[in-house]
């Protein structure tokens, strides 16, 4: 997997906006690559929404989003960035994480400081742990990583509690430390992110969430503004929830499935994505060579071929 943790690497220093949608399964991760996109966030909030049906408010665990994230990365060639929400407890749980993710197989991880269980950074009540807790959590994540192209970012939720300035002196701090990238959660403004860009070293993730509002910068903007990347992570998430309901809207009084097939994907599309031609070749070759090779055992121990 380093060969993907590498071309991650690659993609966040190159000079364009690298843009990340959102895998929410497997096939969103498919049609993402499909699509053409060279990396892909894989978030929380959109596997809490489709593994449990619910907003995101912690009640995620590190052993579900390993497989999850396992099935995310196996489907695709391309970079998976995915969130370790607090490393879900303490330096132990954080080592634990780290390593299941590396080998779940995703290009790089992103831990925040909120207190266990977190939320969605844009949900309101949250709570962050003290700054020495989260250098604690950093230097586990660190400790833990195997692959040193296994790209590490810390996030702080701290900007909706004490403002801009706390965050920022979070984010140097975490830098210091030794993480690849620090990530202010919150600070969306067009200013706000140049004065990021321009004071925290490293690397800087824009996000565009549905969970913020339609309140988001365009691509143009974030360049301008520094941003080396932008994560849409729920963006496929609400693209499927919109697309499924105004189907069954239609389907109820539809005459047949005839009139809803506007809303459907052609089913050799389908069959593309989900690699049945490859699935088939690979069952004829395996059937072919064991077909062979009891043929060739037979003759070798000259054993009577059966009717």
């Amino acid at each position: 997997m380093s060969t993907q943790r590498q071309q991650f690497r690659a993609l966040i220093n190159a000079p364009e906006l690298l843009l990340l949608p959102g895998a929410y399964d497997a096939l969103s991760a498919r049609m993402i690559e499909a699509a053409g996109f060279s990396a892909m966030v894989a978030g929380g909030y959109a596997a809490v929404g489709s593994l449990l049906g619910q907003a995101d408010m912690g009640q995620s665990n590190m052993r579900d989003l390993a497989d999850h994230y396992a099935r995310i990365c196996a489907a695709v060639e391309i970079p998976v960035y995915a969130d370790a929400d607090t490393g879900f407890g303490g330096v132990h749980n954080i080592r634990q994480a780290v390593r299941a993710f590396e080998d779940a197989g995703v290009a790089g991880i992103f831990l925040n400081d909120q207190v266990f269980p977190n939320r969605c950074g844009y949900l309101p009540g949250k709570a962050v742990v003290p700054i020495e807790e989260m250098m604690a959590r950093i230097h586990a994540a660190l400790d833990a990583r195997r692959d040193s192209s296994l790209v590490i970012c810390a996030r702080t939720d701290i900007f909706s509690i004490e403002g801009e300035s706390a965050a920022i002196e979070r984010c140097l701090q975490f830098m210091e430390a030794g993480v690849d990238m620090a990530k202010p959660q919150g600070i969306d403004s067009y200013m706000g992110i140049c004065k990021v860009c321009r004071t925290v070293p490293g690397p800087h993730f824009a996000t565009l969430s549905q969970a913020a509002g339609e309140t988001g910068l365009s691509f143009e903007a974030l360049r301008q503004a520094g941003a080396a990347a932008a994560t849409l992570p729920s963006i496929a998430l609400f693209a499927a929830a919109h697309g499924v309901t105004a189907m069954l809207r239609a389907l109820k009084s539809a005459q047949g499935v005839a009139d809803v097939r506007e809303h459907l994907i052609p089913l050799p599309d389908y069959y593309g994505l989900t690699r049945l031609k490859e699935l088939h070749e690979r069952e004829t070759d395996l059937m072919q060579r064991a077909i062979s090779g009891a043929a060739q055992a037979r003759a070798n121990t000259k054993l009577p071929a059966r009717d």
